[in-house]
């Protein structure tokens, strides 16, 4: 995807902080719009820009986290409730096509930066507001409380183990998507009309939203979802690890019975089609199938088994740390680059994982 994909630049005026509205201006910035953000001037800008690991420069402006989904934008570091401020920053949204933000209501009614205020002043204004629950809620919530509230770390962990938070804020990445698919039939519709709209949705609904098949699995056979681990309740051996010859970890992934028995075939294993007919019994015997798979694989050296099993057509994958990611040609090629103020160099993955030709 080129940075031009806007002929007709737009102008985004982002007042978002942590990751999900940030990563929803980030996301328009790639594919060539104007993305202006405005800081916090009183409270030192984002708060991520303090969110450091100890092995990052104390003294710089920005942090990694910051650096994740705050590319290619123009700061301003404002406080709205001085009046000079505040009028910068209206002018600064006066010629906006689309307004980021992620202020709870009291606070943007009470700075003049509300949907209400600034669609008078720009009727073909998108406002786009991310709100942890709802428009009305006033509880302060970071991605963790949803990951808790939604569901996800109730069933995420080792069975027997505590709930466990993902390592990735997953719930603000989600809500940022559902925001970007709200502000692009935002954009489809002020094309056709002229009008503009408020687009919201909350990090609460982008979650229950994203439960998909764990959500059905209740709703329609009334199962409460517990901590497996990496594996999945209604397929085996998907999920599964096994430790190779080499100590390497790697992860096998089968999902239709000619998986299993192409499995069965690269291990030499066929019996185990017979002992393991069906996926509804390898499920209810996982235990054991997985003994008997682990027998076999620890033998094998894991680069040589992944090569066979890639080769019979069964998904496989060996566990990689962030590194061994990033050796990775089409890791590589994801790299966004940006030279900061001190002369550092700042970077981060795209957004934008998609070709559009």
């Amino acid at each position: 995807m080129t940075s031009s994909f806007f002929t007709n630049q737009l102008k985004i005026v982002e007042l978002a902080s942590v990751l999900a509205g940030p990563a929803v201006g980030m996301f328009f910035a790639e594919l060539g719009a104007e993305v202006i953000k405005i800081e916090n001037k009183k409270t030192g800008g984002d708060m991520t820009r303090s969110w450091k690991l100890p092995s990052e420069n104390p003294t710089s402006a920005t942090s990694a986290y910051y650096a994740s989904v705050n590319w290619h934008k123009q700061v301003y570091f404002l406080d709205l409730e001085d009046s000079s401020d505040r009028q910068t920053a209206h002018e600064l949204i006066q010629n906006a096509d689309i307004v980021i933000s992620n202020y709870r209501t009291a606070v943007a009614q009470k700075l003049g930066v509300d949907y209400e205020t600034l669609s008078k002043q720009r009727p073909h204004l998108i406002f786009a507001q991310l709100n942890a629950f709802d428009d009305t809620s006033e509880r302060p919530a970071f991605d963790v409380v949803l990951q808790a509230e939604a569901g996800f770390m109730f069933m995420n962990g080792e069975e027997k183990g505590p709930p466990v938070k993902m390592p990735v804020a997953l719930i603000d990445v989600l809500a940022a998507h559902q925001l970007k698919e709200g502000i692009l039939l935002a954009l489809i519709r002020r094309f056709q009309t002229g009008q503009g709209s408020y687009v919201s949705t909350s990090l609460f609904e982008s979650a229950v939203a994203s439960l998909v098949n764990q959500a059905t699995n209740w709703l329609m056979a009334g199962h409460i979802p517990q901590r497996m681990g990496t594996q999945h309740p209604n397929i085996a051996p998907y999920g599964d690890t096994y430790v190779c010859q080499d100590g390497k970890t790697i992860l096998l992934a089968v999902g239709t019975e000619k998986q299993f028995r192409s499995l069965c075939q690269v291990l030499q294993q066929e019996g185990l089609v017979q002992t393991y007919p069906t996926n509804a019994f390898r499920v209810k015997n996982r235990k054991t199938l997985n003994e008997a798979l682990a027998k076999v694989i620890v033998q094998l050296k894991s680069q040589e088994f992944l090569t066979l099993l890639e080769q019979a057509g069964v998904p496989a994958a060996s566990i990689r740390n962030m590194q061994e990611v990033f050796e990775l040609p089409a890791a590589q090629a994801l790299i966004l680059e940006e030279k900061q103020a001190d002369g550092s160099v700042s970077k981060r993955v795209k957004t934008v994982a998609f070709e559009l030709k």
